[in-house]
Order: C-alpha cells, then structure tokens, then sequence
C-alpha cells in the first residue's frame, strides 16, 4: 500500500507540473499538441516495449527443450500466480542482469543474461524470476509509460513556452521561461525515476512473496551487484536505453546521477527482504 501510494503521490505531481506549465501557456492548443505527441510515442514504446527491449538486448528466444531448467522455474512460478507462460530468452552479456516486459501477463517476456546464469544458483535465480514476473503482474510496464508521457509532456510544454516567447506571443518572462526550460524537465526527471524506484521495491515484495523465498532474491541482488561492478555496461550502449528494466542498475555513476538512478540502493533492498523473511512488514 505505501508503495501504490508513494506511486500514486509521484504520478500526481508530474500531472501538477504538467497543468502549472499549461496554465502558464495560457490556452488548451499547446498542451493538447504535447499530450498527443508524448502519449503516441510512448504509446508505440507501451504496445512495443517487449520487441524494444528484446532487440537492444539482442537477446535469443529459448524454448524448453534448449533450457529446461530455466523453463520449469518460469512456468511453475506462472502456475502458481494463476498467470499465462511468457516467452523466455537469453542476452548474450557476461553482465549478470535480468528483465521482464510486456505490457501484460498475454505478451509478456522475461530474459536473463548468460551472466546471470553462470553465477546464481537455482534458488537465487527463482527469486530473481520471481521479482521479474510480479513487474509484469503489477502492470509496472503501463505505469513507466503513463510517468514517460507525462514527463515527455513536460519537455514538450516547455519548449512549446520558449518559442512562443521567442516568436513574440506572449509567452512570459524570458527568465521565468529559462528556469521553467532547465528546472521542469529536470524535476520530472527526478519524479520519473522516484516512481521506478517505487515499482523496484514492490516487485522485491510481490516476487518474494510469490516465490516464498525473500533471502533468495536478496542473496541474488548481493551477487548480481558485485557483477554489474565488474562488468559494467557502457552508456552509450543500444542496451542502456532499457536500463530501468533490470533488475538491477547495469550502468555505473555517483554524484548528480544518483538523483536519477532508476533503482533504489541494492542495500536497502536487501534490508526490506531481511525484514520480509523475519516477519517484520
């Protein structure tokens, strides 16, 4: 619950700052324009996300005869949540990760890497699963995409704001329309990334209750963060436009970028799935 509501809280004020900037706009037209503009793309991204992310990814579909064991754990956590059998693939990266996309349960895929594979063990990764399916389950695939409209819609608002102003239309004080262009995006940035971080922390519950097992999951995100350490993935890498998608931060970086870290402290994590496991909620 405190999860659904820090989500809900986090939604709200980027939907604040979306009207603020309207309303300074002065009219409906510029705010309609962005809205559609930012829900098409990330409407496409939505209805698409698991062909994008399995193609950055350039990860291969397996079936159960090329990894049976994998394919088991899948389908008996599926079976278990009452849930249909996503397609399973493989990343061809030493970098230990895992994700799970889909906009729902019917289309939904779960990759892990090679990586991944080499260093858990099989209870290990069943948590892992566990945490990628419950992404899935708690449709956090539809709310990433409803927080990237609505912070695309920001971007656009104000860009629509500093040309109006350029053009002599009375857009407002250039200073005011400065601040608006380097802060709003920013900030709905930072909001952006709260609500995955959000999400992060409830598919570690969902999918440690859904496996039984929350030191399992907390052993494997231990293990899979002194891999990413070692094998970090580059910035400029097609992979790392789906970065929120893993289970944990494939990219490496302090200071300002930790405002914008699409993960919570693997620390901390594994605080909550210690609590979890003593019965303490």
């Amino acid at each position: 619950m405190r999860n659904g509501l820090k989500t809900a809280v986090l939604l709200g004020a980027l939907s604040g700052i979306v009207i603020g900037i309207g309303a300074l706009l002065g009219g409906t037209t510029g705010v309609i324009i962005a809205a559609v503009l930012a829900l098409g793309i990330n409407g496409y991204a939505y209805y698409n996300s698991d062909k994008l992310a399995i193609k950055a990814m350039q990860a291969r579909e397996v079936t159960e005869y090329q990894a049976p064991e994998l394919y088991a754990m899948v389908r008996e956590l599926s079976h278990k949540a009452n849930q249909p059998m996503p397609r399973l693939y493989i990343a061809p990266t030493q970098q230990p990760n895992a994700f799970a996309t889909g906009r729902n349960p019917q289309n939904a895929a779960v990759a892990v890497t090679e990586g991944i594979l080499r260093i858990l063990s099989p209870r290990e990764l069943r948590g892992v699963i566990g945490h990628e399916l419950s992404h899935v389950y708690n449709r956090d695939i539809l709310i990433s995409s409803v927080a990237g409209a609505l912070a695309s819609m920001i971007t656009s608002l104000t860009y629509i704001l500093y040309f109006r102003g350029a053009m002599g239309r009375g857009g407002g004080n250039p200073l005011v329309i400065l601040a608006l262009m380097l802060l709003a995006p920013m900030a709905a940035g930072i909001i952006r990334m709260g609500v995955s971080r959000s999400r992060e922390y409830q598919a570690d519950k969902s999918g440690a209750e859904l496996t039984g097992d929350p030191m399992a999951l907390a052993s494997a995100l231990k293990k899979i963060e002194r891999g990413v350490d070692q094998v970090p993935m580059r910035a400029d890498s097609p992979a790392a436009s789906e970065a929120h998608l893993m289970i944990s931060n494939p990219l490496r970086g302090g200071g300002m970028a930790n405002l914008f870290r699409t993960h919570p402290p693997t620390e901390d994590r594994v605080q909550r799935l210690q609590a979890m496991s003593r019965g303490i909620r």
